[in-house]
């Protein structure tokens, strides 16, 4: 992960966002452009991941940070993935809110995905006697 600056995100710049939602095939925000900039500028965190000054990668967090933060995005571009980049988010997010009460997240169900949260401490809300429900519009 040499040479990767983790911050957070400085200001909303439209074209390296929607380069990097586009380099993971995200269209549902990448077609919705004015809806992505509305939900960076109100989430509680966004943590950036920067090589060289270019946008590799990035971490969006909304919630109350209290009672709960609800991790809504980790992505990170293919040529940078499987370098630790979207594990070093996920950790900085993780560690800016170890105190709150429920970290959520809603993801693809694959073993890839699930091995990576798992590995990060994560359980799966079954292991909890719990189950997520979700309405996605449009």
């Amino acid at each position: 992960m040499e040479d990767i600056l983790i911050q957070d995100y400085p200001a909303y710049r439209e074209d390296e966002i929607l380069a990097l939602y586009d380099s993971v095939g995200w269209t549902a925000y990448t077609e919705r452009p004015a809806m992505l900039r509305q939900a960076i500028e109100h989430s509680l965190c966004v943590l950036a991941a920067y090589q060289d000054g270019t946008l590799v990668g990035l971490a969006r967090a909304v919630g109350d940070g209290a009672s709960i933060v609800y991790v809504q995005d980790i992505l990170v571009s293919p040529p940078y993935q499987r370098r630790g980049i979207g594990s070093a988010l996920l950790r900085q997010l993780l560690a800016r809110y170890v105190a709150v009460y429920q970290l959520v997240l809603m993801t693809d169900d694959t073993p890839r995905t699930a091995a990576f949260y798992r590995a990060m401490g994560l359980s799966r809300m079954e292991q909890l006697g719990c189950c997520g429900f979700v309405r996605l519009c449009c």
